[in-house]
This record gives structure tokens, C-alpha cells and sequence, in this order.
């Protein structure tokens, strides 16, 4: 049986400790040098060497290598070591942009780090977090952190602040009665788990899980476990790589054997072998990539997007699925009393707005009865957030805090306790007021506030619809009446009285963020389903969802970790991709929603901030984590950071994505072509005999240097229009699409036809190879310019109607312009002046 559903002396027992001495020492030693210390695994590093020979991992790579190889065992061993340089170039490139190594692990693991206060031989003592073992008791205090995986066994006014491990946005208020064993890691009340901190009162509890045994052991296995999943991007380069190495190979046998068959020397026929493979292969096309992909992160850095992983960049922008948090990334991150229900009316708390006195009244016994700190300047108050907002909301009404406090100075409290579930307060000479929850607040009234200010009858089941209609909206509700202490009495829970006056309900949740709603709008558009996968209740990840545009009526499909768990795992993926909420799931269910969706052809976007994500972000093709309020485990785990904590910052990096994804194809569309014009060059001089117009080393130079420099400009090309209303790139969609195909041999030919054609010219009109193959060679250049103008959206953007548009050259990228103004200063005719 699990621990939380065991009553608390049994656990004891199964642990052979005790609540008043703990262990003894000798006990405690041994089941520490049984069980080691209370700490995670360290994570295994990869050794710097590794990395860098891990960049060579690639079959085009392979492919230079060995051509390399062989020209350097024919002799040529100049041209090896260029071709070797290529290779090295890239490979450092690589290495450089490569994303710092994951240290989520080693952040989990100084998460437990702390000292506590333990019971060993009855007597207390601090003691290091790590020297903790089963079965030890533990004082906890407010402020402190939760050392190891804790069963209560008696407490105070204790609740813990779990958002980092569960999601949930209020502290959660604890209790020590045993639970079902179903119940799910976020309800379990009658436990404290590692990782999270004490936020009020005390309590005494036993350690039943320490180390990599406790719910942050878990994560850090689920992180160990995980492999760095590859992007759309790298996978369809990978097949591409992999079937053009097979033509490359197929294609210099061919040639090598055709040359030999025709009598041809066997080294001349090496060197069009060698020179074709180097003519396929793009040498220059990972630099191009990278490059582009750089340009994109300092883009998405603009819009409050830090990239961590270069290949993340086009991943967010095929991404298929966006699964949200709630809290702080759709949400403001902050309670807010959006409702005053009082005397038949229900209002926002605002200044402008004509409240009614008893609106006003209940606005005025959230202040009083409240234990918060007051506003600083500049700042909020201070305290518990669902009494912080009571303050912020009479404040918005124009109530003043220190007036009223003046006029109804407090003599006496009884502080908030999760069994009794409210608090009251006494005001000189002897108002008493209480606030909690409507089934401890309504028993005790016999009345209830009018309109006029009077009283009049109670009336339960109105105030009960009330606050189901408040409910259903996902808002947290709070009830408050007033009464009158009698002369002589104290203000003790068992003599609360029972003639109060009820004065009305405030409503409160954390309101989404303003612009979510229109960031939403446009995912949809762009053919992009947006999930929320949160760990706050249904109701009020329901209502959330319904305000942001997740889904309306009947329309909103949600599911809870009960209704989750249930479900086989090959029904799943299917169940993800059709429901649109998740809410109270566990860290483990996050992660299995993301491999669902994965599994079921989705390109994931996970987005979080606690510690409970962690796995989750990894999983995902792209991890993006909060970098104001996420935890440190979650920014290691993620490929990329949003700045502002807002997902209308996602759906801008989507943009940007997609922009950086037309730019690759752009990229590939420009270096392809010329690449296969090249490789005609080499088959057809093999086919007819005739020497090669252009040599490897040449090739190596335009792709290098030439092909490099001049696909630079791309990688600034603005964004097209319409880019949103489009869907996504399918997943298994070709790196080599048919227009691409068709494209790639209308180019390849006349490449082929400029090169072939200026080589015989110039050998023809000057006798001479060499000056043959400068002008083939600077032939390629000149086509290769007027082929790149004709791909680029700003040069296209700046003739309209036949005319040169100067505001679209002002918004060109800054070396297009400089281009167009040196071709300008060459003209002299007066259109070009013009």
C-alpha cells in the first residue's frame, strides 16, 4: 500500500521509527551506508573529445573523408588536405553552435540540497539534507525546504508551495488523515514531497523516500532516460544525406569505369571521379544551415525568444502541436478578485464602478480579516496570494487599507486552519468578522446583508447558486460575514457564534494573459492545435481554456489524470490529439501525452516551468521554458526560453520559425542546382571523352567561398505574407520536393550548358585548358548571382508595377542594397538614374 494511504502509526511501524526520538544513530548510520546518501545520480558527461568527433557523424562527411583519403594516396595530397579542411571547417562549425551540455540533472540534484532539523535518539539537530535516511523524522518550519518525501504525522497550519512539482498556482494546505491510494500526486495532502517549500506553519513527519527513490528521482531517470530526439529538419537531412550518398557513389563508380572502358588513364579517370563526388556533394550546404539557423535566433531573440539549440529554430516553425501550461505562460500568474457577489448583484471590484454598500462591505472584511503584508511602493503586498488579491481588489475600489484599519483597529485573530477552513478576526470595541469557505461560513449566519445595508433573511440556496455559477467560471471563492463578540468572550473555535450576518462572496482566479486570446486565434490559423496540460483543477483549467479560445460549449474536450490513467496505451495517441485540456496530470503523464502525440505524427511543442516538466521539455521536438518564473531544471532541460513568460511569444517565434524554414528551402533550392550542374559538367566530359572543365579544387573554392558567400543574403530574407494562414510542412514530407526536382534540372542544365559552353569557347579562342576553365569557372559565378536575385523575395518585392518601389529597397536586407547601389554607380543610362 502507498504510503499516503496508510494511517500514520502504521508507517511508522513499517519503518521501525518513532515519532518522538526518531532513529538512533546507529541506525540511522547503517541505513545510510545501506542505502547511500539522500541525493541524485550525477549525470553522465560526455567528454569534450566525444562532442567534437560527433560533429563528423554524417554520411556526406564521410563521403569527403574518404574521397580525401583516396586523392591523398594517389599522390594528391594538396587537394586531400582541402578537402580534409572542408570537412574540419564544418565540423567546427558545428561544434561551436552546438548547445551547452544538458546539466537539468545536476540542477535537480541542488534542488535537494539544504539542511534540516532531524530527531535522532530524541534529541533535534541539524543536519545536511544528503546525511538523511527512510524512516527519519523531520521538523519542518515555514520558509525551509522539503528535504525528502515526506508522510506527515502531526502539523500546524502547514501548507507547501508544490507549483514547481505539480502545477498547482496556490500553496497547498495539509492534512494528516490517510487518502485512497488512488488518489493523485497533486491531492495527496497528507504528504511533502522533495523539492518543494513550506510556505506556512510546522509539522513533524517521517522520511518514507530519499534520494533517487522520491518523486525528484524519478524525473531525474525519466531525464536520464530520455535521447536528444531529432527536429524535422535534421531528420529529413539525414535522408537526404543518405540517399544522395548513394547516388554520389553510384554515379563516380559509373563514371570511373566508363573512363577505364574507353582506355582513358586510370589516374585522369580517379580525378573525374573524385572531382564529380566533390561536384555532389554539398560541401557548403551545412555552413549555409547553420548560419541561417543563427540569423533566426537573433531574430527570435528580438521577440523574446532565446534559442538554445540551433535546429530548434526550424523545429518551432513545423511545429503541429503547441501543449501549454496554464499558470504564467496562458495566465497572468496572479490571483485577482474579479468577481463582488453581494445582495443579489455580482461586479468587478473597479474605482469607476457603482458598487453597491454591500459590495462594498464585503470588499471592506477582505481587508480587515486578512493577514497579508500592506502595498509597498512600487510593489504588491505581500503574503498568502489568495489574501494579497483581497487587498489589490478594495484598493481598485478605492478602499484604503490604513483608514479602515484606524477605524476598526484589530484586537484579537484566529488564523486561517485547513480543518476549520476559515479565519475570523476581532475589531475594537467588538466586530467580528470570518472569511473561508461557504460550508464553514453559511452554517453560523442566520442572516444576511441587504442591499440598503439593513439585514434580511438568509437564503442558503441562493447563496449556493451563487457560488456554483462562480465555480463554473473556474474562480476560487471566498465567503465573509460579520457579527458582534460577546462581552468577556475570546475568540477560540469552539466558541465562534452562530448569529452572524452574511455579507457576500468575492470570486477570484488568475485572469489570462490580454493577448493570448489573438495569439491563440492565429495558431489556429496557421493550422496549429494548442493543448493545455496543467496540473490546476478541471473547472479551472476548463474556464481558463473557454477565455483563451481553446474551445467553446461542448466544443472543449478536457480529460483528468483519473480518466487519463485509465486509458489503454494504445488508445492514447488518439486520445491526445482529441482533447484539448488536461488538468491535475502528474509529471509522468505529461511526458507520456508528449511521446502519444509523437507517436501519432505530431511535431510537439511543450511549453513549462516547473520541475515536473522537465522530462516533458525534453521529450518534445521543442522544450520551451519560462525564463522569469521557471525553475533552473526546467531552463536546462529546454531548447528554448521565453524572456517574458507569454505564450503570445510562442506564436511569434512560430512566425519566425516558418520564416527561417522558407529561408533553408531557399537556401537549398540556390545550392542544389548548381551543384548538379557541376556533376553534368563531370559525367558528360566522361562520356565524350573530353578533359574536365573545371577540377576539384575549383569546385571546392565556388562551394566553399562562392556558393557561401553569395546564399549569405538569404539567410535575411524578410518573411513572406500569409505565412500564419498556411498549415504546417508535413512531417514525413520530402527534403526534395517535385518543384524543387524540376527546378533542380532546368537550373542543373543550363549550368551545365554555361560551363560547358564557356570552357570550349575559351580553350577554342585561346588554345588554352587553363583559360578555358577560368572563364567556365567565372561563367558559373555570373549565372550563379542572376539565379540568386531571381529566388529572393526582397529582390522581387522591389519592382512593382514595372517601377523600382524605394520604400521596399529601404526595408531590404542591408546587402542587397549595397549590391543594388554598386550596380547603379557601373550605369549611366538615365533609367537606371531614374
Amino acid at each position: 500500500m502507498p504510503h499516503h494511504s496508510l494511517p500514520s502509526d502504521q508507517v511508522l511501524r513499517e519503518l521501525a521509527s518513532d515519532a518522538e526520538r526518531g532513529l538512533s544513530r546507529a541506525e540511522a548510520s547503517t541505513r545510510l551506508e545501506r542505502d547511500g546518501p539522500n541525493s541524485l545520480r550525477p549525470p553522465r558527461r560526455r567528454p569534450l573529445w566525444w562532442r567534437f568527433l560527433r560533429q563528423f557523424h554524417d554520411p556526406l562527411l564521410y563521403a569527403l573523408l574518404i574521397t580525401g583519403a583516396i586523392k591523398a594516396f594517389s599522390g594528391s595530397l594538396t587537394e586531400a588536405l582541402v578537402i580534409w579542411s572542408v570537412t574540419l571547417i564544418n565540423a567546427v562549425i558545428g561544434f561551436v553552435q552546438e548547445s551547452r551540455a544538458e546539466t537539468a540533472i545536476a540542477s535537480l540534484a541542488r534542488v535537494v540540497r539544504s539542511t534540516v532539523v532531524v530527531l535522532r535518539d530524541g534529541r533535534r539537530q541539524p543536519l545536511d539534507a544528503a546525511g538523511l535516511v527512510v524512516g527519519d523524522v523531520v521538523l519542518l518550519e515555514p520558509g525551509g525546504r522539503v528535504p525528502a518525501d515526506l508522510r506527515l504525522l502531526e502539523l500546524h497550519e502547514f501548507s507547501c508551495d508544490e507549483s514547481s512539482l505539480t502545477g498547482e498556482s496556490l500553496p497547498a494546505a495539509k492534512q494528516c488523515a490517510p487518502l485512497p491510494p488512488s488518489t493523485p500526486l497533486a491531492d495527496r495532502t497528507n504528504m511533502a514531497y522533495a523539492g518543494s517549500f513550506v510556505s506556512r506553519g510546522t509539522a513533524r513527519a517521517v522520511v518514507v523516500a530519499a534520494g533517487q527513490d522520491t518523486e525528484l528521482g524519478r524525473i531525474s531517470s525519466d531525464l536520464e532516460q530520455q535521447v536528444n530526439l531529432s527536429t524535422p529538419l535534421t531528420r529529413r537531412f539525414a535522408r537526404f544525406s543518405r540517399l544522395l550518398l548513394k547516388v554520389v557513389a553510384v554515379a563516380a563508380l559509373l563514371t570511373f569505369l566508363i573512363g577505364i572502358s574507353r582506355g582513358q588513364p586510370w589516374g585522369e579517370m580517379g580525378d573525374a571521379a573524385v572531382a564529380l563526388a566533390v561536384s555532389a556533394i554539398p560541401e557548403e550546404l551545412p555552413a549555409i544551415v547553420t548560419i541561417t539557423l543563427a540569423i533566426g535566433v537573433h531574430r527570435m531573440a528580438r521577440r523574446n525568444a532565446i534559442i538554445r539549440r540551433l535546429p530548434a529554430v526550424e523545429a518551432l516553425g513545423s511545429a503541429t502541436v503547441i501543449c501549454s501550461d496554464k499558470t504564467g505562460t496562458l495566465t497572468e500568474n496572479r490571483m485577482t478578485v474579479v468577481t463582488v457577489q453581494a445582495a443579489g448583484r455580482a461586479d468587478a471590484p473597479d474605482r469607476e464602478a457603482e458598487l453597491s454598500s454591500a459590495q462594498r462591505r464585503t470588499l471592506e472584511a477582505g481587508v480587515l480579516c486578512n493577514d497579508a503584508a500592506p502595498m509597498q511602493e512600487g510593489e504588491g503586498p505581500l503574503g498568502d496570494p489568495t489574501e494579497t488579491a483581497l487587498l489589490v481588489a478594495a484598493d481598485r475600489a478605492g478602499l484604503e487599507r490604513d483608514g479602515l484599519l484606524d477605524r476598526w483597529p484589530r484586537r484579537d485573530s484566529l488564523p486561517f486552519e485547513a480543518a476549520r477552513q476559515c479565519m475570523a478576526t476581532v475589531h475594537a470595541p467588538d466586530r467580528l468578522l470570518m472569511k473561508g469557505s461557504l460550508e464553514a461560513i453559511l452554517p453560523r449566519c442566520n442572516r444576511q446583508l441587504a442591499a440598503d445595508g439593513g439585514s434580511e433573511p438568509l437564503h442558503p440556496q441562493a447563496q449556493q447558486q451563487a457560488l456554483s455559477q462562480l465555480a463554473e467560471r473556474g474562480q476560487r471563492v471566498l465567503a465573509f460575514a460579520e457579527g458582534r463578540l460577546p462581552p468577556g468572550a475570546t475568540l477560540t473555535a469552539g466558541q465562534l457564534p452562530d448569529d452572524l450576518c452574511f455579507l457576500g462572496l468575492q470570486g477570484m482566479l488568475d485572469p489570462p494573459r490580454a493577448e493570448v486570446r489573438r495569439a491563440v486565434a492565429a495558431c489556429h490559423s496557421a493550422g496549429i492545435a494548442v493543448k493545455m496540460i496543467t496540473g490546476d483543477h478541471l473547472a479551472t483549467a476548463g474556464a481558463i481554456a473557454r477565455q483563451v479560445g481553446l474551445g467553446q460549449g461542448d466544443g472543449l474536450q478536457a480529460m483528468g489524470s483519473r480518466e487519463l490513467e485509465a486509458l489503454a496505451e494504445a488508445d492514447l495517441p488518439e486520445a491526445a490529439r482529441a482533447t484539448t485540456v488536461f488538468a491535475r496530470v502528474a509529471p509522468g503523464q505529461k511526458l507520456s501525452l508528449v511521446r502519444a502525440l509523437q507517436a501519432a505524427g505530431e511535431i510537439v511543442a511543450m511549453t513549462g516551468d516547473g520541475v515536473n516538466d522537465a522530462p516533458a521539455l525534453r521529450q518534445a521536438d521543442i522544450g520551451i521554458a519560462m525564463g522569469r518564473g521557471g525553475t533552473e531544471v526546467a531552463r536546462e532541460a529546454a531548447d528554448m526560453l521565453l524572456t517574458d513568460d507569454n505564450f503570445a511569444s510562442i506564436e511569434a517565434a512560430v512566425e519566425e520559425g516558418r520564416g527561417v524554414a522558407m529561408n533553408l528551402h531557399k537556401a537549398l533550392a540556390f545550392v542544389l542546382p548548381i551543384n548538379g550542374g557541376e556533376s553534368m559538367t563531370i559525367v558528360f566530359s566522361t562520356l565524350l571523352g573530353l578533359p574536365l572543365p573545371i577540377t576539384a579544387l575549383q569546385i571546392l573554392w565556388l562551394n566553399m567561398v562562392n556558393s557561401l558567400t553569395l546564399s549569405v543574403p538569404l539567410a535575411f530574407e524578410p518573411r513572406a505574407e500569409g505565412l500564419m494562414q498556411q498549415p504546417p510542412r508535413r512531417p514525413d514530407a520530402p527534403l526534395l520536393t517535385g518543384g524543387l526536382l524540376r527546378r533542380l534540372a532546368l537550373v542543373s542544365a543550363f549550368n551545365w550548358a554555361v560551363i560547358f559552353g564557356l570552357f570550349a569557347w575559351g580553350q577554342h579562342q585561346h588554345g588554352s585548358l587553363e583559360v578555358g576553365r577560368t572563364m567556365a569557372v567565372q561563367g558559373l559565378v555570373l549565372s550563379r548571382l542572376i539565379y540568386l536575385l531571381s529566388l529572393s523575395e526582397a529582390v522581387r518585392g522591389l519592382w512593382r508595377g514595372g517601377h523600382l518601389h524605394w520604400p521596399a529597397l529601404r526595408q531590404a536586407p542591408c546587402c542587397w542594397r549595397a549590391w543594388w547601389w554598386l550596380w547603379r554607380c557601373r550605369c549611366s543610362s538615365a533609367s537606371c538614374r531614374r
